[in-house]
């Protein structure tokens, strides 16, 4: 057979190091950092760079946390903030993410075409005009890049080693040139080489024109920082990410903000901000008129009028080809600014397809799985590089870098916001997974990176910002709303866990009140899916109220009938239906209902109603199954836990046996005679015949719309209000909201009024307002407009242990409920009050 070839992968300095430098060392260190520089000073600007180093080195610290937490795989920063925080944020992260890297594209390749139309205008060699100019040279160019990026990934980091090396060269050169003196060209547009009050008139702000402002100049330079996630970006490609991530990002950080600095420092102290270019404009010049303004009066020459005109063409303030201007051969910068521009580019280029691939393959979002296809042995994501490139075109038609770069700033705070609370998130919950190999990071700074890059994204550009958030809330709430069939074991997981078993603990320290009394139902289901119409009524009013659990007894010597639990949970999920599920093997039924009684639950949250169905075979089927059922209530009853028995006029259970063969269940064979499953599910004999429940898409009648029909109540002693307050539940629902109740009573017809306006009276103080009639209970209930009849003689009769017979409690229940076409439900509470109307 024929072996695959083996993939490129790259190691912490080529992979990581160099590729975050060139992406921070892109299109704003040459083009923008001196004009920075005279706007805000050499002091602000500092303060700029490292405001902006903070967020980073934050960051950096909490994203080499987060990768040596664990194997990390392709996907960059979206594949660590999903594993970390869950598919509903790290979605979210994935999509503005690999958008804002698409829109980094066309910000570098339109400082790359910047510096070709300046020199284009030099030369007189316009295309067309000067801002079509950049159109035309930045569709032209990332044209050109797409396919080095197409090549593959050795193609890429060969193009990326150049790119440093010609970087590193310019720099040299840059610094060269500041240590060479001036010549008169060079002083007529504002260069001096190292003067000291050029250098104290640089330190203090002189903001210009609509962006003129502390933040307006941070927005324009922080998109310089963001390149830090460039080497993360690509952790499919490297040999160890848990090592190569930590050390080139946190390297490159350090190396490239001492860069920033000392440019701003350097250029700041050779240059002033005003400058007109022309070699006539010296003191002693026949142009020079009136007093003198400005530092470069002291060297000789008289800027005033083009300063004060605002005309001037050269200096810090006016021209971003200064750092051609200082160095010692102008062409080295301009190939310093070509590599920049262009390996910052190709960064982005490359990041944006592979975070947006790994974010297809994970399939939460619909119409994108289209991209999550790779080809080749690096499986290169072909069609996310041809999305990408048609993003980055789109906004290098803009044409404006200044316009640019303040969109993007918004989108990578965001991402450096969550990572940052990625970190103190899992640093909080503290699961026993998260164990980081690097240690060199704290909670509190995680949550100050965290706060900080929020609060910068507003103070940016606050529509921008409302923007970001508009979309991870949309995004956010589509994941929840579909919630993805993925666990990758987030710490959000961890933080539910823990206020779960925090809360559950303070519960038990407090003491059950009426007021908050809710029927917590322990539901003998068997399987669910065997007696749905079982599970749909008590979910109608327990859902976001109360406890539910559905209780299955299975043999000892047997495996549960059906599927595993996990799949009893999955039924109970796809049917919308909040409960848990619970298995326990006894030798009968009793003794295993009676188990799930005393153990089921945590805390305060145990059931203190057990809902069961009606025995339909109680007259065929054996005394001692028959001793088994009456039991249950009995002993439900000992246990002081109330009783609901559900009777439906074609029965409960729906469960029907197949015949299996391998993996496929053949209906219509004819299957052995069916025994009738009870919630203590036995299994058939052979391999050959399956029992198996309805799907999740079986409608019951509790889950129809109810319309305007009638709920019955025949409320004839008092057990503590429970009777009377499930009715109340149900009336709450949407679906039964138009219900009419009917309260029947017993009593005698010459004290009925009275009778019937007292309980009325009781029933208003108990805010339950039902309409009922009073008369006898025999001949009262109009079963055919009634959707649901309850009938609570003493609600259900408590079954006197050794004075009335199994066969005789079950008689007397059946002549009660015989043939009639509503649901029948018999209610008992435990005596225990569960209606007031005092307020404490």
């Amino acid at each position: 057979a024929k072996l695959e070839p083996e993939p490129v992968r790259f190691g912490w300095v080529t992979g990581v190091m160099v590729r975050c430098m060139l992406n921070i060392w892109g299109v704003i260190l040459y083009l923008r950092l001196p004009w920075i520089t005279a706007q805000a000073g050499i002091g602000l600007t500092w303060l700029i760079i490292l405001m902006s180093t903070v967020v980073t080195a934050i960051t950096g610290l909490s994203i080499s946390a987060i990768s040596t937490n664990g194997k990390v795989k392709s996907g960059g920063t979206y594949f660590l903030i999903s594993r970390s925080l869950g598919p509903e944020l790290g979605g979210s992260i994935g999509l503005l993410f690999s958008f804002a890297n698409a829109v980094a594209v066309a910000m570098h390749v339109v400082g790359f075409s910047e510096t070709v139309r300046d020199l284009l205008l030099e030369t007189d060699s316009v295309i067309a005009d000067p801002v079509n100019d950049i159109r035309i040279v930045g569709v032209l160019t990332v044209t050109v890049l797409l396919g080095i990026a197409l090549a593959g990934m050795e193609w890429e980091a060969k193009a990326q080693v150049i790119f440093f090396i010609v970087i590193m060269i310019s720099f040299v050169n840059y610094f060269i040139g500041t240590l060479i003196p001036a010549t008169e060209e060079k002083q007529s547009k504002g260069y001096y080489s190292y003067r000291g009050d050029i250098f104290v008139q640089n330190i203090g702000p002189e903001w210009r024109g609509e962006s003129g402002s502390f933040f307006g100049m941070f927005s324009i330079f922080f998109p310089s920082a963001t390149g830090i996630l460039a080497g993360a970006n690509i952790s499919g490609d490297l040999k160890d990410p848990a090592v190569a991530i930590p050390k080139g990002t946190l390297t490159a950080i350090f190396l490239t903000t001492l860069t920033y600095l000392a440019i701003s420092a350097t250029i700041g102290a050779c240059v002033i901000r005003d400058a007109s270019g022309s070699l006539n404009d010296t003191l002693g010049s026949i142009n020079a008129t009136g007093d003198c303004v400005g530092v470069g009066c002291g060297y000789g020459w008289n800027f005033t009028e083009c300063t004060v005109a605002g005309t001037c063409e050269y200096g810090l303030a006016n021209n971003y080809q200064t750092m051609s201007l200082v160095s010692g051969l102008s062409p080295l910068i301009t190939a310093g600014i070509f590599a920049a521009t262009l390996s910052s580019a190709l960064a982005c280029l490359v990041s944006a397809p592979k975070v947006f691939q790994c974010l297809c393959q994970d399939n939460l979002y619909p119409l994108i799985g289209f991209f999550a296809k790779g080809y080749g042995k690096n499986k290169e994501p072909l069609r996310a590089y041809a999305l990408t490139f048609m993003v980055a075109i789109a906004f290098i038609l803009i044409a404006e870098l200044n316009t640019i770069a303040p969109i993007i700033s918004n989108f990578f705070l965001c991402s450096y916001a969550l990572i940052n609370f990625s970190c103190f998130h899992a640093t909080v919950t503290n699961p026993p997974g998260w164990r980081p190999s690097f240690r060199y990071f704290s909670k509190w700074t995680a949550l100050f990176g965290a706060v900080i890059s929020v609060v910068i994204m507003f103070l940016l550009t606050w529509w921008a910002a409302l923007i970001v958030v508009g979309i991870i809330v949309v995004s956010l709430a589509y994941v929840t709303y579909k919630k993805p069939d993925v666990n990758w074991g987030s710490s959000v997981q961890a933080g539910t866990y823990n206020i779960a078993l925090s809360y559950s603990v303070n519960l038990t320290e407090v003491e059950d009140h009426v007021k908050n009394f809710r029927p917590q139902c322990l539901v003998l289901t068997g399987p669910p899916s065997f007696r749905p119409a079982l599970v749909d009524f008590v979910s109608a009013f327990t859902k976001n109220v109360s406890l539910m659990i559905c209780g299955n007894v299975a043999g000892v010597s047997a495996q549960d009938v059906g599927s595993p639990g996990d799949e009893h949970v999955k039924w109970l999920n796809d049917r919308k239906v909040r409960s848990f599920y619970s298995l326990i093997s006894a030798g009968e039924l009793r003794s295993g209902a009676r188990s799930l009684m005393q153990v089921s639950g945590l805390g305060r949250l145990k059931p203190n109603t057990v809902v069961l169905g009606y025995k339909q075979n109680w007259q065929t089927d054996s005394p001692h199954s028959l001793e088994n059922y009456v039991g249950i209530i009995q002993d439900a009853f000992d246990c002081q836990i109330g009783v609901c028995v559900l009777r439906m006029r074609d029965g409960l259970d729906v469960s029907r046996t197949v015949r299996a063969h391998g993996e496929c269940f053949c209906y219509g064979l004819q299957p052995p005679p069916s025994p009738q499953l009870t919630p203590f599910s036995a299994p058939l004999q052979g391999d050959n015949f399956k029992v198996v429940g309805a799907d999740e898409q079986l409608e019951t009648v509790f889950q129809a719309k109810q319309k305007k029909k009638s709920i019955d109540i025949y409320w004839l002693f008092d057990d503590g209000g429970l009777t009377l307050l499930i009715p109340y539940l149900l009336t709450r629902r949407k679906r039964w909201s138009h219900c009419k109740v009917r309260v029947f009573l017993s009593g005698q017809l010459t004290n009925a009024e009275e009778h019937r306006e007292e309980i009325q009276q009781l029933l208003s103080k108990f805010r339950l307002i039902f309409p009922f009639p009073v008369g006898w209970l025999i001949g009262l209930f109009l079963w055919e407009l009634a959707l649901l009849s309850c009938f609570p003689p003493r609600s259900l009769p408590v079954v006197r242990k050794g004075a009335c017979p199994s066969s005789l409690y079950m008689a007397w229940l059946e002549t009660l409920s015989r043939d009639l076409h509503p649901p029948v439900i018999f209610i008992r509470g435990n005596q225990q009050d569960v209606l007031t109307f005092y307020c404490q």
